[in-house]
């Protein structure tokens, strides 16, 4: 959902980015919105999952480091503890794989 509502407001999005000094913002933000789509598209239907997890993964260390610090903000601190149980999660994903109900259980026979 985070990488639609990019889409859905790209240049507000681009100008944030800017606003904390992100280089390239289009180009950043159109790879931002690759990786959260397709990952979490990927993690759904259980196709390449332990890519796509560690993707994820190594994509949320640098967003929330960069746009989730502001700790004298409530929902920022909430956004920051969200994402590192996200991360927590897409670590145990990218170690044990799709389940057997999986497009990757299915094609590993």
């Amino acid at each position: 959902m985070s990488g639609v509502s990019k889409m859905q407001n790209f240049s507000g999005t681009a100008q944030f980015m800017a606003s904390k000094g992100m280089p390239a913002t289009e180009f950043l933000l159109v790879l931002a919105i690759l990786i959260e789509v397709l990952g979490g598209l990927a993690i759904i239907i259980g196709y390449q999952t332990k890519w796509a997890a560690g993707a994820l993964f190594l994509f949320m260390i640098p967003a929330t480091l960069i746009f989730h610090t502001n700790f004298s903000d409530p929902n920022q601190m909430i956004h920051f503890l969200k994402n590192i149980s996200m991360m927590g999660g897409l670590l145990y994903i990218a170690a044990s794989g799709a389940g057997p109900l999986s497009l990757d259980a299915k094609r590993q026979g």
